[in-house]
């Protein structure tokens, strides 16, 4: 099996990032499929993504089968959130291994939650997203969106051998319609794909990421 680079991996960080400027958008305006309200906020940041991301996921949902529909989550998170999610699930996993060194608590967490600094959700270039029927019902993926390694056994990874036939399935029609479109996966969670951020720039060699953390204008 070939090893997973985690979000925590200093190689993420050292990618140069020269952001090319292009504004978030709001995906319940433009996308051609539904999004789901589990992560909606006031400011209504869930439902935005760059530009080009949000136009890739578009191309990528006119590649499923007639009667399978995208599921969109989740998009932007503000930096702010974005540390209090990786810092609360940290906390839990010094609390179950007191035993853990700082660096292996920061390696584990980022198999869930990107460490704030890096984190393709606040740059506006990652979504979490699913599949579902004609009827709005979710597809059989093996795993809930955001299950966690510790819950699910590691099923959350998206080459998990613990999950059926069915959801593998699912998993590779996923799959295939977002890589074609140009977007990557983050390995231990099968839900997240991103475009333009510096795990993007690591998957497909591109020498810098362009899209980097973006902060929300105060009000």
């Amino acid at each position: 099996m070939t090893r997973i680079v985690l979000m925590s991996d200093p190689k993420i960080a050292a990618i140069p990032v020269v952001d090319c400027g292009e504004p978030l958008r709001d995906v319940r305006a433009k996308a051609p499929f539904p999004v789901d309200a589990r992560r909606q906020d006031d400011s209504g940041a869930y439902a935005q993504l760059r530009e080009g991301v949000l136009r890739r996921l578009v191309e990528a949902g006119a590649l499923l089968p007639d009667g399978v529909r995208l599921l969109f989550v989740e998009g932007f998170r503000p930096p702010s959130l974005q540390r209090l999610y990786f810092e609360r699930y940290a906390g839990e996993l010094r609390a179950a291994h007191p035993d853990w060194d700082p660096e292996r608590v920061r390696d584990a967490a980022s198999r869930y939650v990107s460490p704030p600094e890096i984190a393709p959700h606040s740059a506006g270039a990652a979504v979490d997203l699913t599949l579902v029927d004609a009827d709005g019902h979710e597809l059989d993926m093996g795993t809930r969106v955001n299950a966690n390694p510790e819950e699910s056994d590691g099923a959350c990874y998206t080459d998990a051998d613990n999950i059926g036939a069915t959801a593998r399935a699912h998993r590779q029609l996923l799959a295939a319609a977002l890589t074609a479109a140009g977007l990557v996966n983050y390995p231990t969670e099968w839900w997240h794909w991103s475009y333009g951020d510096r795990y993007w720039a690591l998957a497909t060699g591109a020498d810098q990421a362009i899209y980097g953390p973006w902060e929300p204008a105060a009000s």
